[in-house]
């Protein structure tokens, strides 16, 4: 008789199994049905996205080539000096700025925009450069490091002194080149006692002998730290 109680054990089980999945496949069939509108919505823009994205790689190909070719064409005209045509273009050459407004999404764009922006700074244009300055994407190179130190240097001729010093630490930062970077971090510390900022100049200058010891800068820093330690003394005594 005990032999005859398990098969019916197991029938059980399997029975509330079944029911257990009927009961969750009716679920997923009323919430599918809820929703079918939406999943629907999803699947078709799922779909569509994978479909764009070869579309759009090409795109961005072709766009990358064409400001790449505009760019080697007008740039002679840049490192000869001619710094208006270079802006403006030249025959069926297109201009800097035509480049960077048209093609800023790529590579060859963003360096136009670099470009632009020094042409502008070499015609005293010095906002609308400073534009163009802010809207080169930068990187951890050389050429970011010269645009952080070009838009501190329009803040120290519109007399922002205490934003210029800010920006030529963060060249020094952008670039940690023995060559560029104490010099520019030289000119943070000037520009920070301009702005009478002695404590902070002090830091720089002693940064400059720490990380820069046999940097041409290192001396210099050695005399203007004497003198914003000076400055700073004199400042707290009155």
């Amino acid at each position: 008789m005990a032999a005859l109680k398990t098969p019916e054990k197991t029938s059980r089980r399997q029975e509330l199994r079944q029911n257990i999945f009927v009961d969750l496949y009716a679920r997923a069939l009323l919430f599918y049905d809820e929703y079918k509108q939406l999943a629907q919505g999803l699947g078709v823009a799922l779909l569509v996205l994978i479909l764009a994205i070869p579309g759009y790689i090409y795109y961005h190909q072709q766009q990358e080539q064409a400001a790449n070719q505009q760019l080697g064409q007008i740039l002679p005209v840049y490192e000869q000096g001619n710094f208006q045509q270079a802006l403006d273009g030249t025959g069926d050459r297109a201009g800097l700025l035509a480049i960077a407004d048209d093609y800023g999404g790529t590579d060859a764009g963003n360096l136009a925009t670099f470009y632009a922006a020094n042409a502008l700074y070499q015609r005293d244009e010095y906002d609308r450069a400073l534009t163009y300055y802010q809207q080169f994407e930068k990187e951890k190179d050389f050429i970011s490091a010269s645009a952080y130190a070009a838009q501190a240097a329009i803040q120290e001729n519109r007399g922002s002194f205490e934003r210029a010093a800010g920006l030529y630490e963060q060249a020094a930062s952008q670039y940690q080149n023995k060559l560029t970077a104490p010099r520019y971090l030289l000119n943070a510390g000037q520009a920070y006692e301009e702005a009478g900022q002695y404590e902070a100049a002090i830091g720089v200058y002693e940064r400059i002998q720490e990380e820069y010891p046999d940097s041409e800068q290192a001396s210099n820093a050695e005399r203007y730290l004497a003198r914003a330690k000076v400055h700073q003394g004199s400042t707290s005594s009155s």
